[in-house]
């Protein structure tokens, strides 16, 4: 195993110019204007896969989009690693806040990656970090080091709720059977403080609608007269949270998990500057649930956010108009205990009775996915935290992060799998923004470290 670093430094160059045209390609699963880059996307990591060693892969449909899966299977006594994570990534807007067009690849150097990071929509969130696995799964099979079986489960719908996965997983049970579950699509502390996520966060996520008048109406004939939708939808927004910060929805904390204060003491361990936090985002000061720390906020407390509000006019210049309809996306981050389903239902109870007689109110449900924490006793956990002493020389952190995968909860439902969250990007890729990038660095820290977790985990799995 320790030829890998050798082989990273012959291979690097090409690592990156691989990635690099993987992130050319729009596979943007929110947009149907995108079905073929979505189909091209799925393609590509059919084949690399299939470059890397794996004996089989396929372009497999579903009622959505594909699913790549692929296998390499060495010797049927031996452990089974699936490998899950996802080819699809976010819409790009803003545009214009981009400093490089979203899917023209360019490294460029930062002052936390003097190494250069490379610049893209899905650089970290998931390309970057799915192609670690593919990546080093090269690694393994041509230098004779992988020392067990290993599954690649790839879906392009996880930024839209992995809508059809639940479908694909029940109609291939027994093809995905494994012993453990590898996924990276989380991030690290910092590049000098190794982190395990160990906790992730449940989704319930809504569109709101209010109608006004049955058409756009003149601002000055009718304005202080009739109900505007965009002024009613911001009043209702404003009582979704009180002046704590705290949620109002009526038992929307009934199951909320409460640590105790040996375990909040215990996060409270892990390095962090609120200075630096404030100087990396720019802002004068924090802001949130009154009674948690910035860290607690971000990670195992639930949350209610705007993610987008429109309405009205928006062109250039100006148009008096009352808009007969407004609209908003809300998210809300959940916690252990709690259900999307119920929570988005008790939701649509509480905003629905927020609306005055002069408007009409629609709740339309997206997508959901339920709170995840995986113990830290684990084989497939230690094998992870000895695989981040192997590269980085210290033990990592086990985090809670405040993220969702929505799906991984039915893998351990379905599969019967503990799921091990490795990784390696930072909390300043800007994931899900304008100018998201992934480290060079990080990249390639994350394929040095890969096989010393197959390693790890199958000589632990015969003890």
């Amino acid at each position: 195993m320790d030829s890998i670093k050798t082989y990273l430094e012959e291979h690097k160059d090409r690592f990156v110019n691989e990635l690099k045209e993987l992130l050319k390609i729009p596979s943007i699963s929110a947009d149907a204007n995108y079905k073929e880059d979505m189909l091209k996307a799925a393609e590509a990591v059919k084949q690399s896969l299939l470059d890397a060693g794996c004996d089989t892969a396929e372009v497999a449909p579903t009622p959505g989009h594909p699913v790549v899966y692929a296998e390499k299977i060495i010797n049927e006594d031996l452990p089974t690693v699936l490998v899950y994570g996802h080819y699809d990534v976010q819409p790009p807007d803003p545009l214009d806040l981009w400093n490089s067009p979203p899917f023209e690849p360019v490294v460029q150097k930062t002052d936390i990656h003097p190494e250069g990071a490379i610049f893209a929509r899905g650089a970290c969130d998931d390309k970057g970090q799915m192609y670690m696995h593919v990546k080093a799964m090269e690694y393994m099979t041509r230098n004779d080091e992988l020392p067990c079986n290993v599954k690649f489960m790839i879906e392009g719908e996880e930024e839209v709720g992995s809508e059809h996965l639940d479908w694909y997983i029940k109609e291939n049970k027994d093809k995905l059977q494994n012993d453990v579950i590898l996924i990276s699509d989380t991030g690290m502390i910092s590049k000098d403080t190794p982190s395990i996520t160990t906790g992730l966060r449940g989704l319930s996520y809504v569109e709101v609608e209010v109608t006004g008048a049955n058409r756009d109406l003149h601002s000055g004939l009718y304005g202080g007269a009739v109900a505007n939708p965009l002024n009613v939808l911001s009043e209702m927004i404003s009582k979704l949270t009180d002046d704590n910060n705290h949620i109002t929805i009526p038992g929307f904390y009934d199951n909320v998990e409460n640590l105790s204060d040996e375990e909040r003491s215990k996060m409270a361990e892990a390095p962090f500057s609120i200075e630096e936090y404030k100087e990396k985002l720019d802002i004068k000061d924090v802001h949130g649930e009154e009674g948690y720390s910035t860290l607690e906020r971000g990670s195992i407390r639930p949350t209610l956010d705007v993610n987008g509000m429109w309405g009205g006019y928006i062109g250039e210049g100006a148009k008096t108009v009352l808009p007969s309809k407004a609209y908003a996306k809300i998210s809300m981050r959940l916690v252990p205990n709690q259900d999307h389903k119920e929570i988005t239902e008790l939701f649509t109870k509480h905003f629905e009775s927020l609306a005055p007689d002069s408007v009409r109110v629609k709740v339309k449900p997206h997508h959901g996915g339920y709170p995840y924490v995986t113990p830290i006793d684990t084989i497939g956990y230690q094998a992870a935290s000895a695989a981040y002493e192997e590269t980085f020389g210290k033990t990592p952190i086990p985090q809670r992060s405040g993220g969702s995968i929505p799906i991984v909860s039915l893998f351990e439902k379905e599969l019967d799998s503990k799921i091990i969250l490795m990784g390696f990007g930072l909390d300043t890729d800007a994931i899900h923004s304008p100018n998201e990038h992934f480290g060079i660095w990080n990249y390639l820290k994350g394929i040095e470290t890969i096989p010393w977790f197959y390693k790890h985990f199958t000589e632990m799995s015969k003890k």
